[in-house]
């Protein structure tokens, strides 16, 4: 799914205003429609409900909301804010509306006494929409402050009031209202997608307004929201005559004295992915232990008994992955950047790698086109230096993704796959549960056996990142949040491409 910036927003209406011959109110009633349905379908019609207005366009929804919901049963009560007396035409027609009818709808220019809320309250918020581009000032603010603190539940109409639909770095936080549930009008907005707006977003839903289909296809955007029917055309299927090799040879440098898990997870989450051939070089002391969790991996012994010191290519390896466990001591510091000097294969870069070259001058220069390095927020800020956003964060890492033709995968809540094209591409899968140690080793190996069956680099990080959080989702049928383990993920990666190739029947 395409995700559009603010600017494009109007765009995608006009175009389909003209190419349908229909009004920009009938397109509000459309968006009225589909909010209503929503609310309909989550609150019984004895909740009292207080639709908060504003002057535009976005208030006009809200009005029509109130009018449909009125006609649905439920007590409905408007405050329509119109300080400067410049509502837009469908906005005052709405208004006008209500009053025909006799809802209760009270136009708000001077003075607003604030109404009594209590917690099994519906707040629709539809004072400012997704053309919002300045922060809420003067009386606003303390709307926001007052609908935050009303213990009611909070429905916002396309955005939450306040919040800006890309950047909120130089936003006033104060002025933004808090949803439960935020109806979005045909894609989402690159604001859900951010760590720093997640407690004002809400849980959010996309409605179908019927935006035509053809603008949609037409018009390019680098931000994309990956849901399964995207991610089934990355999915390739098997031929029935290949034997393992044409699956690939994976090599997988992890693993250390008291960290041999690492190695054990990603090796197996790797071939639970379909590589071909898995051979794992870690510590001497982990034979036993790899051997035994995970017979279907080739082990390689370093010289050292505890952590790896040295390791070397051989040309069938296909993808190297490096990092889970590894630890940092010297010798492993030489042992990757010797690695980094020789590999013409892509490398996928996870944990104590990428903290290795962080602290390292210059090494992170020598990482091979077409490799994927997987940190989460902290170990990209040392790789990168810190941001104080997720959105800072995202455009300096398209910066490095085009700038050294590498993809960058940002874990995370809605997990980020920066590719060398500079497109971003969100997940959709995933949980709080997968939060748990290992986690990111399974991606790692995830990612790296889908590039051991050639699949490209970036299309096995869109595809493996979707994959590992589906995984994780299927978990719990069977676990909680809170028990979800790592190994969990691995178990249900099965079930994972199942799921994921029934996709493909439908189509």
């Amino acid at each position: 799914m395409k995700i559009f910036s603010a600017k494009d927003n109007k765009e995608l209406d006009e175009y389909t205003v003209d190419k349908e011959s229909i009004s920009y109110y009938d397109l509000m009633e459309r968006a009225a429609s589909a909010v209503t349905y929503e609310i309909i379908s989550r609150w019984r019609r004895n909740t009292p409900v207080v639709v908060f207005a504003g002057p535009g366009n976005n208030g006009g929804d809200a009005m029509a909301v109130a009018r449909m919901l009125s006609d649905e049963g439920y007590a409905v009560s408007v405050y329509f804010f119109n300080p400067t007396r410049s509502a837009s035409v469908n906005c005052q027609k709405n208004f006008d509306l209500l009053k025909e009818r006799e809802i209760k709808a009270e136009e708000v220019i001077l003075t607003f006494i604030p109404p009594e809320i209590t917690s099994n309250t519906l707040i629709v918020d539809g004072l400012f929409g997704v053309g919002l581009n300045r922060p809420l000032v003067g009386g606003y603010v303390s709307l926001a402050q007052y609908i935050n603190e009303s213990g009611a539940s909070v429905l916002s109409i396309d955005m939450p009031s306040g919040l800006f639909a890309e950047d909120n770095s130089k936003n006033d936080y104060r002025g933004v209202v808090k949803a439960n549930i935020t109806v979005s009008f045909q894609y989402p907005k690159l604001a859900f997608m951010l760590e720093e707006n997640a407690q004002y977003v809400g849980e959010w839903r996309i409605a179908d307004i019927g935006i035509s289909p053809e603008i949609i296809e037409e018009k390019e955007t680098p931000l994309y929201y990956i849901e399964p029917e995207d991610a089934v055309k990355l999915l390739k299927r098997r031929d029935k005559y290949a034997d393992k090799r044409q699956y690939g040879h994976m090599l997988l440098v992890a693993g250390a004295t008291g960290m041999m898990g690492a190695a054990v997870m990603a090796s197996k989450a790797a071939l639970r992915s379909g590589a071909g051939l898995v051979s794992v070089h870690t510590a001497a002391c982990g034979e036993e232990i790899l051997q035994t969790a995970v017979p279907e991996a080739m082990f390689i012994a370093d010289s050292n008994m505890n952590r790896v010191t040295n390791c070397s290519l051989s040309k069938w390896h296909n993808v190297v992955a490096i990092g889970p466990g590894l630890g940092r001591h010297r010798d492993t510091v030489e042992a990757l950047n010797y690695l980094l000097n020789k590999a013409n294969v892509p490398l996928v870069i996870d944990a104590d790698a990428l903290n290795i070259i962080a602290e390292t001058k210059g090494m992170f220069a020598k990482v091979p086109q077409y490799s994927v390095i997987t940190p989460h927020k902290y170990e990209f800020d040392r790789l990168f230096g810190a941001s104080e956003t997720m959105y800072q964060r995202l455009l300096k890492a398209k910066q490095v993704a085009v700038e050294h033709e590498i993809t960058i995968v940002l874990k995370g809540a809605n997990t980020a796959v920066i590719k060398p094209t500079g497109e971003i591409c969100f997940n959709s899968t995933g949980n709080p549960g997968m939060a748990t140690a290992g986690s990111g080793d399974v991606l790692t190996g995830i990612i790296s056996g889908l590039i051991a069956q050639n699949y490209a680099p970036s299309d096995a990080a869109v595809l493996g990142v979707f994959l590992h959080g589906m995984a994780g989702d299927l978990a719990l049928e069977e676990e909680s949040q809170e028990s979800l383990l790592a190994t969990d993920i691995i178990k249900n990666l099965g079930r994972a491409f199942k799921k994921l190739h029934s996709y493909n029947n439908m189509r």
